[in-house]
């Protein structure tokens, strides 16, 4: 099976193809073309990512990266007629009429080349920036239109999720292999921090069988970083600061002169925090005043060691209590060097413990777990009423 996927949650705009085969050990992927661009500088003004503006700039995007996309994987053939009919291109831009730029790019592509050899078209339809999901989403259903190529929309989430269990075999080959189950999923990023039971492997009948049993009551392990690193000054996006600051404290050995509270630590649940953490930060800040260099990075590992140590306590209560064989982490915070160390630590103590974890380049958003997320799944619909965008979409 090929898959075109398409990925505009945030501020990140993300296409793929790869090939699929099935296969006795799992799912054999082969990438054809992967193409990315970010938005993060032009959101670096306003501290975080600013619907609009990412609403805009998908849009944009969209036309020119399809056409490099279908470069990629040597299937953008010139046609020597005209292949999408005026009423087609009637219907795209009735469904594009809020985004005329992107409507002018895509039909001037769509009627000079022939259609690829495509068999389904991948799109994330929440959870996410709501502007941002609708522009993606009628982006797939336009090209559904004009090539008659049915659409799987599909979880984030699930998509963070397929590139934790996608491994790399060689170059531009991954496979995906059921783990042992039951499997405890951490689900963190900017929007989500999440626990995540999977008791059943995916199947034709059984699309996903997922329990969610934790999340964030308030900010995310993402938003957490992102806004206490607004505090100490550093730009935006704040957790690759946070973590920079932090490493150096500790190659420094600095010593950790502050306590930051570890919120919900000790409840008998698996619901996480950080609003009390990014107050915390707040009162000690304003009571230094102006922190120096040396007392930011102490603050940043003080900042570190909190999160990562609340993750790690509920994350091993969960695997204990429900008797978890393999722990799976994704989402863009797992790229955190110091997190993902802690995690190993932690697989390490149980005996036959697997983790899986993304490669580094497919942690944050991108369009290639969009498709390993479609690899893992049947579901498929030509019935284009049926899909929308739903910016809080739940992945159980």
């Amino acid at each position: 099976m090929r898959i075109l996927s398409v990925e505009t949650s945030c501020d990140e705009t993300g296409l793929s193809i790869i090939d699929t085969y099935q296969k006795e050990d799992g799912v054999h992927m082969e990438v054809q073309a992967d193409t990315l661009l970010s938005q993060a500088l032009l959101h670096a003004e306003y501290g975080g990512v600013y619907p609009s503006l990412a609403k805009r700039e998908h849009a944009k995007n969209l036309g020119p990266l399809l056409i490099e996309t279908l470069k990629q994987a040597e299937c953008c053939i010139p046609a020597k007629e005209a292949k999408v009919s005026k009423e087609t291109i009637g219907d795209i831009k009735e469904l594009l009429y809020r985004e005329p730029e992107l409507f002018v790019h895509l039909t001037t592509l769509l009627t000079n080349i022939e259609k690829p050899d495509i068999d389904v078209i991948a799109v994330t339809h929440g959870p996410g920036l709501e502007p941002a999901l609708w522009v993606g989403v009628n982006f797939a259903k336009a090209l559904s239109l004009a090539w008659g190529i049915p659409i799987m929309p599909l979880n984030h989430m699930e998509g963070h999720l397929a590139a934790a269990f996608a491994t790399k075999v060689a170059e531009k080959q991954y496979i995906l292999s059921e783990p042992q189950l039951p499997a405890l999923i951490m689900l963190i990023s900017g929007g989500h921090t999440e626990l995540v039971l999977l008791k059943k492997w995916f199947s034709t009948e059984n699309r996903n069988d997922y329990e969610k049993i934790g999340s964030t009551r308030d900010d995310a392990v993402g938003e957490a970083f992102d806004k206490t690193a607004r505090l100490l000054g550093l730009p935006y996006p704040g957790g690759i600061e946070i973590a920079k600051l932090a490493a150096a404290a500790r190659e420094e050995n600095l010593e950790k002169p502050y306590s930051l509270p570890r919120p919900m630590l000790k409840t008998n649940n698996y619901d996480f925090s950080f609003s009390g953490l990014k107050t915390a930060t707040r009162n000690l800040v304003q009571g230094m005043g102006n922190p120096t260099n040396e007392q930011k990075k102490q603050i940043a590992r003080e900042i570190e060691d909190a999160i990562t140590e609340v993750l790690v306590t509920k994350t091993k209560r969960a695997i204990e209590e429900h008797g978890i064989r393999s722990l799976a982490v994704g989402g863009g915070v797992s790229a955190s060097t110091h997190i993902r160390a802690a995690l190993e630590a932690l697989a390490e103590e149980y005996e036959d413990m697997t983790l899986y974890k993304p490669a580094r380049e497919l942690s944050t958003d991108n369009g290639l777990m969009i498709a390993f997320a479609a690899a893992m799944n049947t579901y498929k619909t030509n019935n284009l009423e049926i899909i929308s965008a739903n910016g809080n979409l739940s992945i159980d």
